[in-house]
């Protein structure tokens, strides 16, 4: 990089990712967008320095975490649940998006080879795990809408990668050999799904045997890239074992750390994937300055209508698909036709419109090798980039900006499944409570009068939860809203009253911050954790 040290830079573009995320808040626009469109901006700004990607770097730096974190928060259940229609997106629609793009850019690009023209299509067919999340979780879209997008996101990476593999590997050795596709699909996913579980179980192991929060934090933090590096070691897909690794530790992590630890792990891998995913989208717009220069005189218009041909090609392609995915199975198994019942409409052409490409597009397209085995320079290489780069800008900003607008058209319906959940699992956990209070009572150094006191504040809790929950159920939200805002305003009253204590001397703020995370624990625990305190009510 020239003008500015590498550190600057980084700093330059933390700045410009916090900056962006604020203004994309504040606009109701979901935040990969204007970060891309940031990018672009920067990219053009006099003086600022050349930004160059090693892919090898974005895939063992960003990916691993991402894709990990994407995981654990995967419920296992939905996911399960929901196979059928994740397989036919992240299987049958990445092969069907491949061979159409790659068919259409043998008619758009004289003179590219079909190995080529499939490793396009491999590259831009996987829509992205972080796009997926990060536009879905911050829209109302029902959950199992938010389940099977983000289903499909994990697992066609691996799809599509494999056929990548195998395309480059034509293009450069000039052969192509179909079942050693075939077993190389099918090892890459094996190997794959048992690495990652393997160091899930390695990384539980570890922290059931150290007490120290922050090496349990640490831990979660190397799992994924431990199973990144071994997954690229013995050619398996390493996408699938961080998946596979992310799933699996969500399942143990709740009785292998401390309630503390997951607090602090939770804020952690929070703030890393905030800033991982904030990167990337605006390195994907810095990228495109220095590619666009690299193109020979008067081939940017060809490229550019090239990209947005095979951009709306994958877009129609998956229009057309979904919803054969829903139909036709369900016409051929009256049995499942009964036990899932047809979505909504509505539902189905929400997923078929949500299809934005990211970070593994970005990737992929860089890591097309410079030169073939011959020698001779890789065939179309920066086409190929140019129109990736394309693609993803297209349905990022495309139909990432159309999706606020377009479910406010759809009128969906109010998803209350989790709600009714959150009553069911707060009364058994109750209700266990109450259980295990009476099975205490007359045990040695349990005096029972605490127990008395313990019965009657769960019991009160149950009926809370009780009637709450109903609240929920029925829709209307104004008895849980209340409730939070009572809550808010007396744990506000406790905390400002600490403050207080601490400006005059009274505590130390030693003691402010101890009784200061009880109450935040509180907060988290009654709903309001993310509310802050009204200054001028206080």
């Amino acid at each position: 990089m020239q003008g500015l040290h590498q550190l600057e830079v980084i700093i330059l573009l933390l700045a410009a990712v916090l900056a962006l995320t604020t203004i994309a808040e504040k606009i109701l626009v979901p935040y990969p967008i204007l970060l891309v469109i940031g990018g672009l901006v920067l990219g053009v700004i006099p003086g600022l320095p050349t930004v160059s990607l090693n892919p090898d770097l974005v895939f063992l730096v960003f990916l691993p975490p991402i894709l990990w974190a994407a995981a654990y928060f995967t419920s296992l259940r939905d996911f399960r649940f929901n196979l059928r229609p994740i397989l036919l997106l992240a299987v049958v629609l990445v092969l069907l998006t491949t061979a159409s793009i790659a068919a259409v850019a043998r008619a758009l690009l004289p003179g590219i080879g079909w190995a080529e023209a499939i490793a396009l299509g491999a590259i831009v067919s996987p829509p992205d795990a972080v796009s997926a999340t990060a536009i879905s979780r911050r829209l109302r879209i029902p959950r199992r809408v938010v389940t099977i997008l983000e289903g499909e996101s994990l697992v066609n990476d691996a799809t599509a990668l494999v056929l990548y593999r195998a395309a480059v590997g034509a293009a450069v050795s000039g052969s192509f050999l179909l079942g050693h596709a075939v077993l190389e699909f099918c090892f890459a996913a094996i190997a794959g799904i048992a690495i990652g579980i393997g160091v899930a179980w390695l990384a539980r192991w570890s922290l059931c045997a150290t007490e120290d929060a922050f090496t349990h934090i640490a831990i979660t933090l190397l799992s994924p890239y431990i199973a990144w590096v071994l997954g690229e070691s013995v050619d398996a897909s390493a996408v699938l074992a961080c998946v596979a690794g992310g799933i699996y530790m969500r399942q143990q992590f709740s009785s292998a750390v401390a309630p503390s630890t997951r607090i602090q792990a939770k804020a952690v891998w929070s703030l890393l994937v905030f800033l991982l995913n904030g990167i990337i989208f605006i390195l994907i717009g810095l990228e495109l300055g220095p590619l666009r220069d690299t193109l020979p005189e008067g081939r940017l218009g060809p490229i550019v209508l090239a990209g947005a041909v095979i951009g709306l090609t994958a877009i129609v392609v998956r229009i057309l698909w979904v919803p054969l995915g829903a139909i036709v199975p369900r016409w051929l198994s009256p049995a499942l036709r009964a036990r899932d019942p047809m979505p909504p409409r509505s539902s189905i052409f929400l997923i078929s419109w949500t299809g934005m490409r990211g970070i593994v597009t970005l990737a992929a397209a860089l890591a097309l090798p410079v030169t073939t085995a011959a020698g001779a320079p890789f065939p179309f290489r920066t086409e190929i980039i140019l129109i990736s780069f394309m693609v993803i800008l297209a349905t990022l900003v495309v139909q990432g900006l159309s999706l606020p607008p377009l479910i406010r058209l759809l009128k969906l319906e109010d998803d209350h499944g989790l709600e009714h959940e959150e009553s069911l699992a707060r009364e058994h956990a109750a209700t266990a409570a109450l259980t295990r209070l009476d099975q205490l009572v007359g045990q040695e150094g349990i005096p029972d009068d605490q127990i008395e006191r313990l019965r009657h504040q769960y019991s009160r809790r149950l009926e809370g939860f009780s009637r709450f929950g109903a609240s929920r159920v029925e829709g209307a939200g104004d008895a849980i809203e209340s409730f939070q805002r009572l809550h808010h305003e007396i744990l506000t009253a406790e905390r400002m009253a600490l403050i207080d204590l601490r400006n005059d001397g009274t505590i130390s703020d030693d003691v402010l911050h101890q009784l200061e995370q009880e109450l935040d624990v509180a907060a988290v625990h009654l709903g309001v954790g993310e509310r802050r305190i009204n200054r001028r009510k206080a």
